[in-house]
């Protein structure tokens, strides 16, 4: 059994954390959140101490500590800009970090950590479920047997949210990598696990809330749209009342991959307690994408390069 402690655990994606701390049998001794909404631990760990502020969380984990009962992982669900010094965080207290994506914002962060794994012994760990999806898993399987060929990507994810969005964490650049980190630094992994190396990357639309390109990568070309605004939604899915839309076609065949997300995490953190998970080297390319998606600068779209929302 091993010992973990929880940030950010009155977060969205905390619950799926805990859950898959509980199903491979494991122990959550503490969690932090600077939010009290977190009565989900009861359905996991009752037991667990919780703390509102982090200086007496990692007082306790100390204490912990020298007393022989440290931590073995800490688990980092908070927001993108805290995720490094929660990392660092892990390491002063002789343990792993399990860091939701993303891990960090810049390349220049990736390195400084790889210099801190070297320095420590310890891992930096990330959660790219996508990677055990069985229906990608086959798909990939499938592209591996292939000869070598060009595919045609198209990548749509438009997923409505209110205005609130604006007005949280998220919308700032700076603490959280943008609009294409917040919601498509999953994706853009997927394509390159799936397709290969990042040859090209370009921007045709930035804006807070919607942004478009196009990637070249060793075996596809990508025509790529993220959105949060619900009106981008196809019009007759919204007469349905539906505020997200995703769709990723390969040679226009449509990717179908919308169910099997239930225990994605717990098939992440058993790959992750058996050394196999992923670190680092994994997640460099994709925080890459995303970090020229937010400096690069804005070039007209070719015909073959422009995403058809954009048509027109």
């Amino acid at each position: 059994m091993k010992r973990f402690a929880l940030t950010g655990a009155a977060g969205y994606i905390a619950p799926r954390h805990m859950k898959a701390i509980h199903d491979t049998g494991n122990q959550l001794i503490a969690a932090l959140d600077v939010a009290d909404s977190v009565g989900i631990i009861d359905s996991y760990f009752p037991e667990a101490e919780f703390f509102l502020h982090p200086e007496r969380f990692e007082a306790f984990l100390e204490r912990q500590r020298l007393a022989g009962q440290g931590i073995d992982y800490l688990t980092i669900c908070t927001p993108n800009y805290m995720h490094a010094p929660h990392i660092r965080m892990a390491f002063r207290q002789d343990a792993d970090a399990l860091c939701e994506k993303p891990i960090v914002l810049t390349q220049r962060e990736v390195d400084e950590l790889r210099e801190l794994e070297a320095l420590t012994g310890h891992r930096v760990w990330t959660v790219l479920q996508l990677r055990v999806h069985p229906a990608l898993l086959a798909l990939r399987e499938r592209l591996q047997a292939e000869s070598p060929t060009t595919h045609d990507i198209v990548l749509t994810y438009v997923t409505g949210r209110g205005k609130w969005y604006l007005k949280s964490w998220k919308a700032y650049e700076h603490l959280s990598g943008g609009l294409a980190t917040n919601i498509g630094v999953h994706f853009y992994d997927m394509l390159y696990w799936l397709f290969g190396e990042v040859e090209t990357v370009e921007v045709h639309l930035r804006t807070p809330t919607r942004t478009a390109g196009f990637l070249r990568l060793a075996n596809a070309n990508v025509r790529w749209f993220l959105s949060i605004e619900a009106s981008d939604v196809p019009a007759h899915l919204q007469t349905k009342g539906q505020r997200t839309y995703r769709s990723i076609t390969v040679d226009g065949e449509e990717i179908e991959f919308s169910g099997g997300f239930t225990d994605l995490h717990t098939e992440v953190y058993r790959r992750t307690l058996r050394g196999e998970g992923f670190g680092l080297d994994d997640a460099a390319t994709a925080i890459g994408v995303t970090e020229q998606i937010r400096t690069l600068p804005l070039t007209t779209p070719k015909a073959e390069t422009r995403h058809p929302f954009l048509e027109g």
